[in-house]
């Protein structure tokens, strides 16, 4: 369970959350509690001037503090606030706690002067013309600095509101984290199923979603990648079939010949000896074709490579074909520049390609036809062209005349040539020489085949 992504998706969304809403409510709650306590001491500032006021009022009004002792107790039970008035000499007048009452008091906080206005009389000084200031008593109010009964309740309530809201968050948070994390898992889960029947055989797999984002992105790459192991699939299943029936031709041949002469249908002369060689020579040659095409593929083909010029590999391979195309009455020439484009490869291994290259044309070719082989240098590279009038390519064949035992003419008769190997080894063999082969053609026309080799380069 701990292992799964959707688990592991949702405990780090979970944890994101909570230290996201845990930082943003001690943030709230620090700053609120400081705006709180300021204005709880604001308040009680104004109200203590308030009360300065009243009760130095009533003092003025009576010219004693007779009877205060009803307004304080009032506005003690209104305010719930604990107040306490005392005399010029510190003895308490009135106080929310009547046992204090006439007692000393001793002040823990400072308290609040209360002053009347007494107006000059007659037998002041004559200099004396403005009102004076007489301190009638002191007035102390939350003298125990009891948090002021408004902020305090309003501070809960925050709190309370930010514990229900921040678990509110959590829970919706995690609603929609569960939600987002089954959006992202559903196709890991989908390619992880469909990756486990691929890897059993099952080259039908593919998964139904694709997009821009990296899921889309990694969808797509998989369908790319099962295409591509169906396609190979299939091409080795043919090529495994392809393989028996080429080896079982000349086997079956060899077999024949041998039973007929250990009958005594057949008398092991020089005619029968012959045959018997060119199957021999066939299903050997079938045999290397096979090994060098593993090797090229396992990238393990050994190149014995050589600075030469590429005029000499064309000349020898065209002077070699010549016995091969005047029995079928087709021409084979050569254009080639007077300076011959030096290029490193192996020299027998190039060779090779131009032969099958060569082969595979005059084996397309009808009589009276023609073969044309050129060399074209550039900056870097040299092409050697390999052009032939024969019957051409159908477009939609040409993607395929690479592949292994891939014969246009479907027939297998050894009168359309070889066994289908002899392009694939080219291609392999070119561009184990970082070199690179194509072609083009034209139904009724003829097909061009060209390699292109690096040159050597010059200091």
């Amino acid at each position: 369970m701990i292992h799964k992504l959707q688990f592991r998706l949702l405990i780090a969304f979970v944890l994101v959350i909570m230290v996201a809403i845990g930082t943003v409510s001690i943030f709230v709650y620090r700053n609120t509690g400081d705006q709180l306590q300021q204005f709880g001491r604001q308040a009680l500032q104004d109200q203590s001037a308030r009360y300065t006021y009243m009760f130095s009022s009533y003092y003025a009004s009576n010219l004693s503090w007779d009877g205060v002792q009803t307004g304080v107790d009032e506005l003690s039970r209104i305010d719930n606030q604990n107040i306490i008035i005392t005399g010029v000499d510190g003895v308490v007048i009135a106080s929310t706690d009547h046992s204090q009452v006439g007692k000393q008091y001793k002040a823990k906080t400072s308290g609040i002067p209360m002053y009347i206005r007494q107006i000059p009389t007659m037998g002041m000084s004559s200099q004396t013309t403005m009102p004076q200031q007489i301190q009638v008593g002191v007035l102390y109010t939350n003298p125990e600095n009891i948090p002021y009964p408004i902020t305090t309740g309003l501070a809960k309530t925050i709190t309370r509101f930010l514990i229900i809201g921040g678990l509110l968050a959590i829970g919706i948070a995690l609603i929609i984290t569960f939600w987002i994390s089954r959006r992202i898992s559903a196709p890991v889960r989908v390619l992880t199923n469909s990756a486990k029947q691929l890897g059993q055989g099952d080259f039908s797999q593919r998964v139904p979603f694709s997009g821009k984002g990296e899921i889309g992105e990694l969808g797509t790459a998989f369908n790319v990648m099962a295409d591509d192991l169906q396609h190979n699939e299939t091409l080795r299943r043919n090529m495994v079939a392809d393989t028996a029936h080429e080896l079982r031709t000349p086997l079956s041949n060899i077999r024949g010949y041998l039973e007929a002469i250990r009958d005594g249908v057949v008398q092991p002369d020089s005619n029968t000896i012959n045959s018997l060689y060119e199957e021999a020579v066939l299903l050997s040659r079938l045999v290397e074709d096979l090994q060098d095409l593993a090797l090229a593929e396992a990238g393990e083909l050994k190149l014995v490579k050589q600075t030469v010029g590429i005029n000499e590999v064309v000349n020898q391979s065209v002077t070699a074909i010549q016995p091969q195309a005047q029995a079928k009455s087709i021409s084979v020439t050569s254009s080639l520049p007077e300076s011959s484009p030096l290029v490193e490869i192996d020299f027998h291994r190039i060779l090779q390609v131009l032969h099958n290259l060569l082969d595979n044309a005059l084996a397309h070719t009808p009589a009276g036809g023609s073969v044309m082989v050129t060399l074209i240098p550039h900056f870097s590279t040299v092409d050697i062209a390999v052009e032939d009038t024969g019957e051409g390519i159908p477009v939609e064949e040409i993607p395929n005349i690479f592949e292994r035992f891939y014969r246009v003419d479907k027939s297998r008769t050894r009168a359309t040539g070889g066994h289908g190997l002899g392009l694939t080894i080219a291609k392999r063999l070119v561009e184990a020489h970082q070199g690179t082969i194509s072609v083009t053609s034209e139904v009724g026309k003829g097909s061009r085949f060209t390699v292109s080799l690096p040159l050597v380069e010059t200091k």
